[in-house]
């Protein structure tokens, strides 16, 4: 008995770090998903309200390459996934967390 409880003990210590962890995580990024989403907005509104008025001009073209250059390149997500697969139990648990966290945020 003292065995299996020597072999669950990290398990269990990784499950439920992983899940409080992923509950705090998930739960403060959509608090401050939706004040970045709102201020970008404003801005949004406020950049189309001066080209509607001739203030401004805006250079879609350069807008859309300057989009393209922040998204994350495909090698640095697989060295990610190599190590949340490597700690699988504390991964799927943070998961599990992070959406309970994001979805009561």
């Amino acid at each position: 008995m003292s065995e299996t409880g020597n072999l669950l003990a990290p398990i269990v210590g990784e499950v439920g770090i992983g899940g409080v962890g992923g509950f705090v995580v998930g739960y403060t990024l959509k608090k401050l998903a939706k004040i970045v989403v709102f201020f970008l907005g404003l801005g949004f509104i406020l950049l189309e309200y001066l080209a509607y008025k001739g203030i401004i001009t805006i250079n879609f073209a350069a807008l859309q390459e300057w989009a393209s250059r922040l998204t994350v390149p495909m090698g640095e997500l697989s060295g990610f996934l190599t190590q949340f697969i490597a700690h699988l139990p504390f991964g799927a648990s943070f998961l599990l967390g992070f959406y309970v966290g994001f979805k009561k945020g």
